[in-house]
């Protein structure tokens, strides 16, 4: 066999959906966790400056955000821990590995490992629909406030309108109490706000979060897939010469 050959035939055994995964998991879950960690901080700078200048009032939320900025470290390790896993899984699966060091047999632990990966993958998946759906409120809740502030912009010009009836409340999204001070913010203090470099990066790295969110589920959809699959091998054809690239 010829170098070309022996290309072709390493190639052929590469689990594609496992390596597409693998990288849109890797690149979503940095995504997510990175801008999300940037993007929590900007945002209880925001709510110190211009929402709540009481320390007391905000001290609940401030934990909460460091806990979460805790859970994005934990997070970060284990995906990258799990897609390597994920990853050699599928290469163990492949006829690349079965051709290059012989015929081999599964046994009974090493289905129910296989198995182990697809049920925790579906967990997985249905758990990050869920961190997705939750990373779009700060986007909507973002977006509400540019949107709000590209109105003042627009009655500027119109005296009959004053910018300052126009108001935001952060104390209805429920995440400092109703007696904060000053808890909203007015016309042109509230143009002033979204001109700011914390609120600008802020909004953005919550899209971008909130994309990683997506490219994150999206991955998890094709371990499913790609999980499955080689599940099936290994249980109902493992005695068979054929082969998965899955």
């Amino acid at each position: 066999m010829g170098c070309f050959e022996c290309c072709i035939k390493c190639l052929g055994g590469v689990p594609y959906a496992s390596l597409v995964a693998t990288i849109l998991c890797f690149s979503g879950v940095a995504l997510f966790c990175g801008c999300g960690h940037v993007a929590l901080t900007g945002t209880v700078s925001i709510l110190e400056q211009h929402f709540s200048t009481t320390a007391s009032d905000h001290a609940l939320l401030s934990e909460v955000i460091q806990l979460m900025q805790y859970v994005i470290y934990g997070i970060a390790s284990f995906f990258f821990l799990y897609g390597i896993i994920l990853l050699a899984e599928g290469f163990y699966t492949t006829s690349a590995v079965k051709e290059l060091h012989g015929e081999f047999k599964t046994t009974a632990c090493g289905r129910c490992i296989s198995g182990m990966f697809v049920f925790l993958t579906y967990v997985l998946g249905v758990a990050w629909l869920g961190v997705f759906g939750f990373s779009a409120v700060p986007v909507f809740m973002f977006y509400n406030i540019w949107s709000t502030c590209e109105v003042i912009k627009s009655f500027q010009s119109n005296v009959t309108v004053p910018g300052d009836q126009i108001c935001v409340d952060i104390r209805q999204y429920g995440i400092i109490p109703w007696n904060a001070v000053p808890g909203k913010a007015c016309g042109p203090i509230l143009e002033n706000i979204c001109n700011t470099n914390e609120f600008y990066m802020s909004y953005h790295l919550f899209i971008v979060a909130c994309a990683g969110a997506g490219a994150t589920v999206i991955a998890l959809l094709i371990y499913m897939m790609a999980t499955t699959y080689n599940y099936a091998v290994l249980k109902f054809k493992s005695r068979e010469d054929c082969c998965t690239k899955f």
